[in-house]
């Protein structure tokens, strides 16, 4: 059943546009601006709640600004899929509007009126994508989510800034207008609409259109979205590691590459859709193709030091453990990937938020350098062991549900290579996560470390215990919180899930 027309879609969108606005009019008073981001949020993540209900209910709402021709129009939709995606980007803003005050002003970063407005901007194109209900809309967000945050990779405005921000958005850009938007002129030439089917399992495109084309235009779609990571289009992504910390959280578990990994999933279930995927033997395929990019990324991560390149590596490697558990074509399997979606989301980010707080306390950036630190900043490396637990696919946080409905979905589709893979690079995350931790709480400090005690690298005082600002330290507690809950009750998750299959 359908409602359309619900004013509600486009008040998602709008309000983190509008917020943007705020921030960029209000950017003398800091107070007052982060005030307006703060708002904006949670305005957004209300709105989006609203329609839990709806969706949940079976209902599918819609509003069209405008049709500019028969099947071509300018639609957002709100159905299980999407709420996947929105509920957990727009919560998340709320806590990372939090975290990125205290580390901007720790570290009195400059150009903080611009961070928050790109901020914003940058939830404006995801929660677009996360609503579009065609591959039109998606794409001009899509867009969107790629210029907006470019000012934020290149934010330190040096040589290493700017080169990183060039790379960026070189890669992304060229990526979807190279292969995205033939495939769809194409598409919209066989099918005459570019809307997503209602389920995952018809799709859009006609019977009869030659399997040659159709490998094509999935190819196209596979890489054209190249904020989903895949190798080997996925080198922008330790690149983009030059921006402040809270951009990096945003990167790798709230806005990009997850807008890559949506839009992704949503062409392969909405688009081509599971049975002719199946009858094209696209499926398994697929899931060796980015096999690779999960064990070659856990593989990369095992050699880097510096801590923020380990957790980019280990995004690459992630991310496509949501493409796997799709192409798989089962339901537990697709059960698996749409759940990691909001798994890996608050699992990352706690990460992220993890390695900021440590460089503002101690401005260190090196694993090697971290000897003893948990001893120093217990509730912080207690807070990356539980998002490190998950990221491994450990009981009782959220990762563990995730890969066991992806060891589960391997076995249903008989493939011992993939449940090979799983099993493989479980053992690969643990090898470069288990290190950090043990490092931090039995390692020995350095020297330097010994010499810096618990000044923050802005000179403010930290608190007793050695922790970053509170702002700071609430939101990557609850971050890693809520990786427990969702472990313990995946219901709160699995009921858009299932939306999904039905």
């Amino acid at each position: 059943m359908d409602a359309p027309q619900d004013i509600r879609l486009l008040l998602s969108v709008l309000i983190p546009l509008v917020g943007a606005g705020l921030v960029m009019a209000t950017g003398r008073k800091p107070n007052l601006r982060e005030a307006c981001s703060l708002a904006a949020a949670v305005g957004l993540f209300g709105t989006v709640a609203a329609l839990i209900p709806a969706v949940l209910a079976g209902e599918i709402p819609r509003f069209t600004l405008f049709e500019l021709l028969p099947g071509l129009s300018f639609t957002l939709r709100a159905d299980a899929l999407s709420m996947i995606f929105a509920v957990v980007a727009s919560f998340l803003w709320v806590l990372t509007v939090f975290y990125s005050a205290g580390y901007m002003r720790s570290l009195e970063e400059h150009a903080q009126t611009r961070f928050n407005t790109c901020f914003a901007l940058a939830l404006f194109g995801a929660i677009g994508c996360a609503f579009s209900d065609n591959l039109l809309t998606l794409y001009l967000f899509y867009e969107i989510v790629s210029i907006g945050t470019y000012p934020l990779v290149a934010h330190h405005q040096d040589k290493e800034g700017y080169e990183g921000g060039r790379k960026y958005l070189t890669y992304l850009t060229t990526a979807a207008k190279g292969l995205i938007l033939p495939a769809m002129v194409l598409i919209y030439v066989l099918s005459g609409t570019l809307d997503f089917a209602t389920n995952m399992h018809t799709g859009i495109l006609p019977a009869g259109v030659h399997n040659g084309v159709i490998v094509a235009l999935y190819i196209c779609c596979i890489l054209g979205f190249a904020k989903n990571g895949v190798m080997p289009l996925h080198n922008w992504l330790p690149s983009a590691m030059v921006a402040p910390t809270p951009v990096s959280a945003l990167l790798h578990a709230v806005a990009v590459v997850k807008v890559g990994v949506f839009s992704t999933v949503r062409v392969m279930l909405h688009v081509f859709g599971v049975d002719l995927m199946a009858s094209h033997n696209l499926g398994l395929p697929t899931a060796w193709f980015v096999s690779i990019t999960i064990l070659v990324g856990s593989i990369v991560a095992l050699s880097k030091d510096n801590l923020k390149a380990r957790l980019a590596y280990s995004t690459v490697s992630q991310l496509s453990y949501i493409i796997l558990g799709v192409a798989l074509l089962t339901p537990t399997g697709i059960e698996g990937g749409l759940f990691h979606i909001a798994a890996h989301a608050f699992s990352k980010i706690t990460l992220f938020f993890c390695a900021g707080a440590i460089y503002v306390v101690t401005h260190k950036k090196n694993i090697s350098e971290l000897g003893g630190l948990g001893r120093q900043m217990p509730w912080t490396f207690a807070a990356f062991a539980i998002a490190a637990l998950s990221m491994i696919g450990a009981p009782p946080v959220a990762g563990f549900t995730s890969k066991l409905f992806l060891l589960v979905g391997a076995l249903d589709a008989g493939s011992i290579t993939i449940l090979a893979v799983l099993i493989g690079s479980s053992l690969l995350n643990a090898a470069y996560f288990a290190p950090v931790v043990y490092h931090a709480f039995y390692g020995k400090p350095s020297p330097a470390a010994a010499d810096h005690g618990h000044a923050s690298p802005a000179g403010h005082e930290a608190p007793h215990t050695g922790e970053a600002p509170l702002t700071m330290l609430i939101p990557l507690c609850l971050t890693a919180v809520i990786s427990v809950v969702l472990g313990v009750y995946p219901g709160l998750i699995m009921g858009f899930v299932e939306g999904v299959l039905k």
